[in-house]
């Protein structure tokens, strides 16, 4: 069985573009919650979101490739490029067959279907759509534009399993280049969300914050005074190759995936099971695919979205999993900074564990102010913290009972 490492990393966020930018103001505690601008929420219970600042597709894509494609695309174009770039491949040198993608999404375009729509709606005389309108929306066509883009002919997969969709996009580039199906893999998440109908429908679930007058604090996993998620959009992606592919290269390799678990509550639809038993599971099997018990983990970066039910399971959870040593391992959720970036939160949380292994630091809970008697572990509050992290594991959530859980590890 092929061992599996990184070799390059991007990341397109609300709290910063690049893997730089984004790490800096991660492990600072900066938050990038906002307003919405995108769209007018105004007639909405929640105005606020963490949209992605600054990003111009035409630094990524020429003129005519931004025209037409949709804003999650336009994302995951750019964080694999970062990636590509990073990790110094020449894709002219490589058999593109044996090169893959794999990216995850929840919904894929739908900005574009919720505009195109409006256009017919308000339509009296011809009928008007884009002929772009199909692989705008399509989930597939995130992978698809960056094999187009690299002319990457191997392995294309997208995996849609809501908020875990890009971490199991990691895990199954995994899976595919330990039976030695490819050499080199692009596995990531993107999602871009923001339109009126997509947060109508979470307000009308209460699953989002309605902080609306403080949105900087509206995110805050594990706090007693969480309200609901506040939603993110952006992309992350790595560069994932065999350990031989790579060594036969040189390349810099910032860490290795270790393990991978994945399984499904098989219980609700939008709530987790109560007794955790899924997550729970999802973890084990992470542990058991990686070769290592649970005493060696150092850092978790949890799911933690700010809902009260979910962060209370998955507290209960990594309890079930760590025993005591539960309250002896940092666990973080980065979401009150980026917001829940959904299809493209595991990969850029993923990173972060990452960089964690490599700068020796792991990165905040931030807007932690008064502890929630059922979430009583060590959740890094507020404030960064130097420590060595030689093996971290992140974990992704979903509506349906979607579980994810991905070990990293310092290559040695």
């Amino acid at each position: 069985m092929n061992r599996v490492v990184v070799t390059g990393m991007g990341a397109v966020t609300p709290i910063g573009l690049g893997i730089q930018e984004y790490w800096h103001n991660l492990i600072a505690g900066r938050c990038g919650v906002d307003k919405i601008t995108l769209f007018d929420a105004s007639n909405l219970p929640c105005r606020i979101g963490a949209e992605v600042k600054n990003f111009s597709p035409a630094d990524f894509m020429p003129a005519k490739l931004a025209r037409e494609t949709d804003r999650f695309i336009h994302f995951a174009l750019a964080a694999a490029q970062m990636a590509a770039a990073d990790s110094g491949l020449d894709f002219n040198r490589e058999d593109p067959y044996r090169v893959g993608v794999v990216f995850g999404t929840a919904i894929g375009g739908i900005r574009t279907i919720v505009e195109e729509q409006a256009k017919l709606s308000s339509t009296t005389g011809r009928l008007r759509v884009s002929p772009h309108f199909m692989p705008k929306m399509m989930t597939n066509l995130a992978a698809g534009q960056i094999s187009i883009f690299y002319g990457i002919k191997g392995p294309n997969l997208t995996v849609t399993t809501a908020c875990a969709s890009g971490l199991d996009a990691v895990g199954c580039a995994l899976h595919i280049l330990r039976r030695g199906d490819a050499d080199v893999i692009i596995a990531g998440g993107a999602e871009s969300l923001y339109c009126a109908l997509v947060l109508a429908g979470l307000c009308s679930s209460r699953a989002v914050s309605v902080r609306n007058d403080e949105p900087q604090k509206a995110s805050r996993p594990f706090d007693r005074y969480r309200d609901g998620m506040v939603i993110g959009e952006g992309a992350g992606a790595l560069v994932l190759e065999t350990l031989e592919h790579a060594a036969r290269r040189n390349a810099v390799i910032h860490a290795e995936i270790a393990g991978y678990g994945n399984c499904g509550d098989g219980y609700h639809v939008m709530a987790p099971a109560p007794d955790a038993h899924g997550e729970i599971y999802c973890m084990r099997r992470a542990l058991s695919s990686a070769g290592i018990s649970p005493e060696e983990i150092d850092y978790i970066n949890a799911h933690a979205t700010s809902t009260v039910q979910g962060d209370q399971v998955e507290t209960k959870a990594i309890k079930e999993v760590f025993g005591s040593r539960a309250y002896q391992i940092p666990v973080s959720s980065t979401k009150g900074a980026t917001g829940h970036m959904i299809g493209a939160g595991g990969v850029t949380e993923l990173i972060a564990c990452i960089k964690a292994i490599q700068e020796g630091i792991v990165p905040p809970t931030i807007n932690y102010t008064e502890p929630d008697p059922e979430c009583d572990l060590d959740y890094v509050p507020n404030e960064s913290r130097e420590m060595p992290v030689r093996v971290a594991m992140s974990n992704s959530f979903g509506f349906g009972g979607q579980n994810a859980s991905v070990v990293v590890r310092k290559f040695e």
